[in-house]
């Protein structure tokens, strides 16, 4: 449950942070002609799913330390750029846009969007396994006699 969760929230946090700042920097995410949306959205795509495969193989440790969401934040922002790049290639038939736009990405605003986004889903969803947190129960559920 908890996975879900932060892979939901992580793709909202993603979105908005992605929007607010493209937005207030007044620029593209991808700012590559001819490619369309394919690359920013197969990107996001893949970048929730290396979230997700990560957060999923921290969190089944049981009491996961909080130090493993540098391992989170790393594979997401990887498969972010990689994937990016690797769809932009194709879509415009050309390596070095491709390459281009990796570049970008890697050492523009939008990956540390999505790393701050990853950061804090990831740092949620170790925080929500290492509480061992229950449904909330009424005074009279309790089974003790207080």
């Amino acid at each position: 449950m908890a996975l879900a969760f932060c892979v939901i929230g992580f793709v909202a946090l993603v979105i908005a942070g992605l929007g607010l700042v493209s937005l207030a920097a007044d620029s593209d995410v991808i700012s590559a002609p001819g490619i369309g949306q394919a690359p920013g959205a197969v990107g996001i795509a893949a970048a929730a799913a290396g979230f997700a495969a990560t957060l999923w193989w921290i969190i089944r440790l049981g009491h996961p330390a909080f130090g493993a969401v540098v391992l989170v934040v790393a594979a997401t922002a990887v498969c972010y750029v990689v994937i990016t790049g690797l769809v932009a290639a194709i879509t415009a038939a050309d390596v070095a846009i491709g390459l281009a736009v990796a570049g970008r990405l890697a050492i523009g605003w939008a990956a540390a969007t999505v790393d701050l986004a990853s950061l804090m889903a990831g740092w949620a969803g170790i925080a929500l396994v290492r509480t061992r947190a229950r449904r909330p129960r009424w005074p009279w559920e309790r089974s003790d006699d207080r």
